[in-house]
């Protein structure tokens, strides 16, 4: 059996109704997978739910509408993916939000509590009903999507990149907590081509990549391979990690303007 297959396992992706997290959840079913898709919105779950069924794949789709911040329904959604297939091997936390754009000191605390809700304890809570219902007597893989704004300073995003390198330290204090067991790891992406993230890189696509080493943004085929490559045998000595996908734009030196 190739190291790269999902055959017969079941995934479990949070946000998985559009853009990264379809993408994750079409390389999954692609590689053999069962996918549990769940996203708060049922007429987009169905619409991806669609999308998945034409793509080459012996695995089935199963959609769960759910709030990646609201524990209880990460509870939910484990149980019905338990009781529809009986395993939970790979969870991806891919759900986020980012209420606020502006100074930390500016920040309100609704806006800060609903962020660390999803992005941060969403994670805890998700991973914490696949690791009960399956994965501490079973093993499995968890992945975890954070963002590359996680290991940077931005003017306009501070802290939702808080809750994202947040997000990487708990990715280590997972697998340490969670080996030998399951392994955790985590992606940062850098600015992906998503219909979510258009108006920030459609007018200025050809500014934001003229100093990339790579020469283009990454789209969602390139966050979906790393995930399935973190979900496989193919990384089965890797836990505690973050793959870094930016286009080199982190290994920029600063203060170069050409």
């Amino acid at each position: 059996m190739s190291a790269n297959t999902l055959d017969g396992k079941v995934a479990v992706i949070t946000g998985g109704s559009r853009g990264i997290g379809l993408g994750i959840a079409t390389a999954y079913r692609a590689a053999g997978a069962h996918v549990v898709i769940a996203a708060r919105k049922a007429a987009g779950l169905a619409e991806a739910r669609e999308e998945l069924l034409r793509v080459k794949g012996d695995g089935d789709v199963h959609t769960v509408v759910a709030n990646a911040g609201e524990p209880e329904q990460a509870e939910a959604c484990v149980d019905e993916t338990m009781s529809r297939f009986g395993r939970v091997d790979v969870l991806v936390n891919n759900a986020a939000t980012n209420p606020y754009h502006g100074d930390l000191l500016d920040l309100d605390l609704p806006r800060a509590e609903k962020t660390v809700r999803v992005n941060q304890y969403g994670m805890i809570a998700w991973t914490r009903c696949a690791w009960r219902a399956w994965m501490a007597e079973h093993g499995g893989a968890v992945v975890n999507i954070a963002s590359v704004g996680g290991l940077i300073v931005d003017p306009h995003i501070g802290y939702y990149n808080a809750t994202k390198a947040a997000m990487l330290h708990m990715t280590r204090q997972l697998a340490y907590e969670l080996g030998p067991r399951a392994r955790v790891n985590a992606i940062a992406p850098g600015l992906i081509k998503t219909e979510l993230a258009r108006a920030v890189w459609e007018v200025r696509e050809p500014i934001l990549t003229a100093k990339l080493p790579l020469r283009r943004l990454g789209t969602v085929e390139d966050v979906a391979n790393a995930a399935l490559f973190l979900a496989c045998d193919a990384s089965s000595w890797m836990t505690g990690q973050t793959l870094v996908l930016d286009g080199g734009a982190t290994a920029l030196p600063i203060g170069v303007d050409e």
